[in-house]
């Protein structure tokens, strides 16, 4: 073959390799939009079908059709995002933006009510009380253990995919430093995270912080968690930490605790010695007019170290500016046999919704103690509290009453009670949230946790 046929037959060749390019790369984004228009396509289908299910469901009668409507109509719009990400009514769902005039917020906010098909159920009563919270600011800057709270409760008896997205920002305001509080340094974040069962995460923390206050607190409040979680070796371990910590670092005000976690943890002994020596030495330095008598946790780890009289007149001491520290003690006191006391001193106080607490607090005490009479006696005195003030307060107390007393769920009904009691109520709603949310955790747990 000639030279020139060579060079015509390469250069034939690279015309028809260019001209292939070419009809690629027109094909690449052809192809791309045509994919898109599929995707968009197949979303406003199922967007269609989605309105057209919530619209049924607007005018269904029966609430188990109407719940299954709206869920079928979750599930669409959920597929939208999952497989179709790349249309256009995916990014506005993901965005919560308005589409037309339909709210994917408030739908997702009426798909929890759906809980309330059965209003007694925790899901309704978790629902119920998210109302009374305030909406949560963004960025985080101040404590809100009423979201907190909501949190711990999802992790123990609601929703768990509704915890990390609560308690992410705050964890995350605590790694930058952008909240400050003379409350908690770490806005509660180490409880919150012990509680939901990220140990490691809320030891990180803790760890972070050299205050006597901050890392004290956080440790005791871990060695309790690990104690409700079985995890005995490692609470040893931790109630260890929190006492070595405290010598070293000289923590004088938060011994109280250090005593509380050693008895928790079984070390008796050592717990008792510490409240004792503790004990000395506060009255001490309070006769030398040197500073504040005493920390109300010196007075409830009394409730269970110390002899009556030195309980209870620790507990005079302090009640005044930690009025929790008074059903707590006598609680203490009650098991361990001081009924009269334990009585007259619950009915002297003032505050009914403080009196009703301490009621309960008592007659869990009595129930440990397997005294059922003075149990009986202790619920009749919390009927005319709550017969007299009809206050939300009052009604959770009554419904934690029952729970303890009685093998079934009548503690439900008075607990719905409390909460349309809380909700005419105005300008105390968001106070209203921490306590609803820590009788109920309660209730179902058996444990303190959000005390």
């Amino acid at each position: 073959m000639s030279k020139s046929h060579t060079e015509t037959g390469l250069s034939w060749a690279g015309f028809c390799l260019t001209a292939a390019l070419s009809v690629m790369l027109l094909l690449v984004p052809a192809t791309a939009w045509a994919q898109s228009v599929d995707q968009n396509a197949q979303a406003n289908r199922q967007f269609v079908e989605a309105m057209q299910a919530i619209r049924q469901a607007d005018q269904a009668y029966d609430e188990a059709e109407q719940a299954r409507l709206l869920q079928q109509a979750d599930t669409l719009l959920s597929d939208i995002i999952a497989r179709l990400p790349e249309s256009t009514l995916a990014v506005q769902l993901m965005t919560n933006q308005f589409i037309g005039d339909f709210d994917y917020v408030e739908f997702k906010n009426r798909l929890r009510g759906l809980a309330c098909v059965d209003p007694k159920s925790n899901a309704c009563l978790l629902h119920r009380i998210e109302a009374l919270v305030t909406p949560l600011e963004q960025p985080i800057v101040a404590p809100r253990w009423d979201w907190l709270s909501l949190a711990v409760a999802h992790y123990h008896i609601g929703s768990k995919e509704r915890v990390r997205p609560i308690v992410a920002p705050f964890l995350q305001a605590v790694r930058t430093g952008s909240a400050k509080s003379d409350i908690s340094q770490d806005l509660f974040v180490s409880r919150t995270l012990a509680l939901t069962g990220e140990v490691d995460r809320a030891l990180a923390v803790t760890r972070q912080f050299n205050d006597c206050s901050t890392r004290v607190y956080n440790l005791a409040d871990i060695v309790e968690a690990l104690v409700w979680q079985g995890d005995m070796p490692r609470a040893v371990q931790i109630a260890e930490e929190v006492t070595e910590f405290a010598r070293t670092q000289g923590c004088a005000w938060e011994l109280g605790l250090v005593a509380q976690s050693l008895l928790h943890v079984g070390l008796e002994a050592r717990a008792r010695t510490l409240f004792l020596n503790t004990v000395e030495e506060q009255f001490s330095r309070f006769k030398e007019q040197r500073g504040n008598c005493c920390p109300p946790e010196l007075a409830v780890a009394a409730g269970d170290l110390g002899d009556t009289n030195l309980a209870l007149g620790l507990l005079r001491t302090v009640q005044d500016e930690s009025p929790w520290t008074i059903p707590v003690v006598l609680g203490k006191l009650e098991q361990r046999g001081e009924k009269v006391l334990t009585l007259t001193y619950a009915d002297q106080l003032q505050d009914t919704d403080l009196r009703a607490e301490t009621y309960v607090q008592l007659i869990g005490g009595a129930l440990r103690a397997r005294d059922r009479s003075q149990a009986d006696l202790l619920s009749a005195r919390l009927d005319k509290t709550v017969t007299d003030t009809r206050t939300p307060m009052a009604l959770v107390q009554r419904a934690r009453a029952d729970k303890l007393l009685f093998q079934d769920n009548r503690w439900r009904g008075t607990f719905q009670s409390a909460l349309s009691e809380a909700e005419r109520g105005t300008g105390q709603r968001r106070d209203m949230a921490v306590p609803l949310l820590a009788a109920l955790v309660q209730i179902e747990t058996g444990l303190p946790m959000l005390e």
